[in-house]
């Protein structure tokens, strides 16, 4: 049943050293104020779990909170590499990083097969490509029926999942409108889950035909942090900020100014703090 809770609180009882962690939000509702409560608490061994590792997990890794990384994609979207993840592989700064690669298609399922409590995802893909020759969760199998061969990856079971949405109702109901990615798979898989919300509503009025909602009982905390996705944005609430991405390239790319960053405007602040806040929609 989810709990209202504090951002502090939610992070505190749900996050342990060691613990499997997804962060999920597909281009928006990215939950960027989660992630950095992560940072602040100095969680470490972390295994990172995302389809798309962008500046979040960038920002983790540099901060030696992870020691494995499970992805499909790995940037700066529009701008390039993501310099504190190829550091941490080509030269173990902070510290050595482990990961397994897929395809997003892969990545996906497996979330699927996890939320299904499966203990595999089979698709058709990874074909005439060499990740199968580098990462050995991606195994050949025969359908029983037809006896084509197939891929199969493991299903994905985090401890823990972590997302943003838009809204929360007084229940503990969350409501995830726009692009919605796997943030609901992530969910249903993952043992616990903290969904940070733009804000709590007392029902969800005029829900959008592609909404998605979430009942309480598959939420174990959810806590009000209103920009809670920026610097990516969280729809019908606030815009992308494109020139943070960008920006992050110069700060990402030398160790001690993303530090000096992180020291300023993460470990010293609260959600949300950065030089550029979120701006909340008009009421």
């Amino acid at each position: 049943m989810s709990r209202f809770v504090s951002l502090a609180e939610a992070v505190g009882t749900c996050v342990a050293d060691g613990d499997t962690v997804a962060m999920e939000g597909f281009t928006h509702l990215i939950p960027y104020a989660a992630g950095h409560e992560v940072i602040r608490q100095g969680r470490r061994d972390l295994t990172l779990v995302r389809m798309t590792p962008d500046i979040l997990y960038d920002q983790l890794i540099g901060m030696g909170c992870a020691r494995r990384l499970v992805f499909s994609w790995g940037g700066n979207p529009g701008v390039g590499s993501l310099h504190r993840f190829r550091d941490a592989v080509e030269n173990g700064w902070p510290h050595p990083l482990e990961v397994e690669e897929h395809s997003h298609a892969a990545m996906a399922n497996a979330y699927e097969a996890g939320a299904a409590n499966l203990p595999f995802a089979v698709l058709r893909g990874y074909r005439g490509v060499g990740l199968p020759a580098v990462n050995p969760n991606i195994c050949a199998i025969a359908c029983p029926f037809t006896g084509e061969e197939l891929a199969a990856v493991p299903a994905i079971r985090p401890d823990v999942a972590i997302i943003h949405a838009q809204r929360a109702d007084r229940a503990g109901n969350v409501l995830i409108e726009g692009i919605v990615g796997v943030q609901k798979e992530a969910v249903l898989a993952a043992r616990r889950s903290i969904v940070t919300v733009e804000e709590v509503v007392e029902s969800f009025a005029g829900v959008h035909p592609n909404a998605c909602i979430l009942p309480h009982w598959t939420v174990s905390a959810v806590v009000e942090v209103p920009g809670g996705a920026h610097p990516s944005y969280a729809h019908g609430y606030y815009p992308r900020d494109n020139r943070f991405y960008k920006d992050w390239d110069a700060i990402g790319r030398d160790r001690d100014t993303f530090l000096a960053w992180m020291r300023d405007t993460v470990l010293s602040g609260g959600p949300g703090d950065f030089a550029v806040h979120a701006q909340p929609r008009p009421r």
